[in-house]
């Protein structure tokens, strides 16, 4: 039998063992507790940082596209009219190329395009808005040189006269203006002429300015070097908006030189002034500008818009022109330099149509003495050049023909051929000349009416075309 004090040990030691049984398992437990504890300790912590990291980037991102919306927007439509407008940048500039920075700059790229898109859709409706209006305009001022030229030739009041060139040298300004506005805004030129002479085309857009009697020509081309007929119009308009601005930018009492001399690839007309000249940056913008091979908005002509250059540059495009500004003249101011090419000129024989008489003769001319035979004619005896004289042949009838002559450089050059006409009946051909005396005196009452009644023209401002 066991005793009971054996059986009270027993179960002594059994309950021992069982409460270091039980005590080692709570410690367990409370270190697993405790361990869980600080893990969810830990994961609400990183919940707080994350919703923190969440909160601060969405501020950062709204503040970006605040940026956009208030900043960069703006500027990136104001540099559409205006290039030299830089653009910023984000408030990150960790966000180049992330997903967010590319949208950003995607919202950009899309301004930018419908902007100047939406800038060309109002640039075409203006234009077509000035055209219509230039073109009544030109009407009207057409209409109104016929009835001036008519009353000139109607009557012989010097007072008149006086009055009624002024008057028509005024209603050319306008119509110049007029003009060119309708080219730049894309309208043709207005005017389809007949074969002329070139020099004749260069003085035409001389006669067209204020201050025209500052303008020297000087011709050095072969007697007879004319444009076709689709080339006269075009040329006049570019060298008269050339020499506008020569006169405009030098000084009133100085003179602006014209040179016409042969070129390898066709005849230059170079035009050099006293004026002010330009800094590296307007040559390069008129450079641009003359150059016609970009487009050019109204918005960027200015306000006033000057539209001067902007013609020659639309005329230089549509006929196959050069004009040249990058070179400063010998006298410190503006050289400008027009090449008209070989397929823009042709030959009018000048035994049977001569230039106007305004016109400076060719210092070309005592090469070709059969050409200054009809010249000489016309001059007193005293004034004509002592060069061999030959009978002149009777003169022809034109009928249109146009063939072609080779050009001192090889290439070739239309020339139109005429065939001859009938005798003229005896009482015709009997007709008593006029002496050259009389020519001169009649030519030189001209040309001094016109000039006092130009000279008494008013003068123009000075602003830039």
């Amino acid at each position: 039998m066991i005793e009971i004090p054996d059986l009270a040990a027993g179960g002594l030691a059994a309950g021992t063992l069982s409460a270091f049984v039980l005590g080692g398992g709570l410690l367990r437990a409370r270190r697993r507790g405790a361990r869980q504890q600080e893990e969810i300790a830990e994961l609400r912590s990183q919940g707080e940082g994350a919703r923190a990291e969440a909160a601060r980037l969405s501020r950062a991102y709204a503040a970006e596209v605040a940026h956009l919306a208030h900043r960069r927007v703006p500027a990136e439509a104001t540099r559409a009219a205006h290039p030299h407008v830089q653009v910023p940048g984000p408030l990150h500039p960790d966000l180049a190329g992330t997903e967010l920075g590319a949208g950003l700059d995607g919202v950009l790229e899309g301004i930018a395009a419908a902007v100047a898109q939406e800038r060309k859709r109002v640039d075409a409706a203006a234009r077509a808005g000035m055209r219509g209006a230039t073109r009544e305009i030109q009407a009207g001022l057409y209409r109104l040189q016929d009835q001036l030229r008519g009353l000139q030739q109607r009557y012989d009041d010097p007072e008149l006269a006086h009055t009624l060139f002024a008057l028509d040298h005024e209603n050319e300004q306008s119509l110049r203006r007029a003009q060119v506005t309708a080219v730049v805004c894309g309208a043709w030129v207005g005017l389809a002429r007949e074969e002329s002479h070139l020099v004749d085309a260069v003085t035409g857009g001389q006669s067209r300015l204020v201050g025209y009697h500052r303008v020297r020509v000087h011709n050095h081309l072969e007697p007879g070097t004319a444009l076709v007929s689709h080339a006269v119009e075009p040329v006049a308009i570019i060298v008269a908006e050339l020499l506008d601005n020569a006169l405009r930018h030098s000084a009133p009492d100085t003179e602006v030189v014209v040179n016409l001399e042969r070129a390898h690839h066709g005849v230059s007309v170079t035009i050099d002034d006293a004026g002010v000249g330009m800094n590296p940056d307007e040559r390069a913008y008129a450079q641009r500008m003359v150059a016609g091979t970009e487009p050019i908005l109204l918005s960027e002509l200015g306000d006033p818009p000057r539209m001067g250059l902007a013609a020659i540059g639309q005329l230089t495009r549509q006929f196959d022109l050069s004009v040249d500004l990058s070179s400063p003249s010998p006298y410190g101011g503006v050289r400008a330099v027009l090449l008209v090419k070989n397929h823009l000129l042709s030959r009018i024989d000048p035994g049977l149509r001569r230039p106007a008489a305004a016109a400076p003769r060719s210092t070309r001319t005592a090469d070709t003495p059969a050409a200054s035979e009809p010249l000489a004619a016309s001059l007193p005896d005293a004034l004509v050049p002592a060069v061999p004289r030959t009978p002149a042949p009777p003169a022809p009838y034109d009928t249109g023909a146009v063939t072609h002559e080779a050009a001192p450089d090889g290439d070739a050059l239309p020339q139109r051929r005429r065939r001859a006409r009938a005798a003229l009946p005896a009482e015709t051909a009997a007709a008593p000349a006029r002496t050259p005396e009389e020519s001169a005196a009649a030519l030189g009452a001209l040309q001094s009416g016109t000039a006092a009644a130009r000279s008494a023209a008013p003068t123009e401002g000075n602003e830039p075309r």
